[in-house]
């Protein structure tokens, strides 16, 4: 199963619970609207709680907030990213100014897994009835297999040195075929 991501806006290098949040809550609607295609249509029951074997297979709770995570580790799935990071700055620079590139990654990564443990929530953070549950890609970051970067100018007048626009091309796949993960990866 393959799909992209795209984001825009702040990426810092030292992100905080709140700010891993903000990137979380911006993937959100693009991963609940992947529901809607196949091939995840008509598994609908792997997101909703039930009495079922595999309701809420893919459903984590953490400090009583629901997150789906499409990528778990119980269906043997594990996703490779390929990133285009487009950047307010010269190709090379991003070692210099805006903060490296591992660190800005790793806030991407914790961005697009679900929080594992209550201190990666806002306390504030209140999900509305859109967010219920909240959507991830990733149940753990662990499940990242592959990554690829490349890095550009982001040519785009009065934005933030921090500020980037993001490509994320998607590759779920699986490490063993199962009945369960079947319908993703075929």
């Amino acid at each position: 199963m393959r799909f992209t991501l795209t984001y825009d806006g702040p990426l810092a290098s030292s992100g905080d619970a709140r700010r891993k949040h903000a990137i979380r809550r911006k993937f959100h609607p693009q991963l609940k609207a992947l529901w809607n295609f196949p091939p995840l249509n008509g598994n609908e029951k792997w997101i909703r709680a039930g009495s079922g074997a595999d309701d809420g297979l893919m459903l984590t709770s953490v400090a009583g907030h629901s997150f789906a995570s499409l990528v778990i580790p119980s269906l043997k799935l594990y996703a490779e990213l390929e990133i285009i990071l487009l950047r307010p700055e010269q190709p090379g620079g991003i070692v210099v100014s805006g903060g490296d590139i591992d660190n800005r990654l790793k806030t991407l990564f914790d961005a697009l897994r679900c929080p594992a443990a209550q201190q990666e929530i806002p306390q504030q953070w209140q999900p509305t009835p859109d967010e219920q549950p909240l959507f991830c890609l990733l149940e753990d970051d662990r499940l990242i297999s592959r990554v690829s970067v490349k890095t550009d100018r982001l040519l785009e007048p009065g934005v933030q040195s921090s500020d980037v626009r993001l490509f994320i091309n998607v590759e779920v796949r699986a490490s063993t075929a199962t009945y369960g993960n079947l319908g993703i990866i075929a």
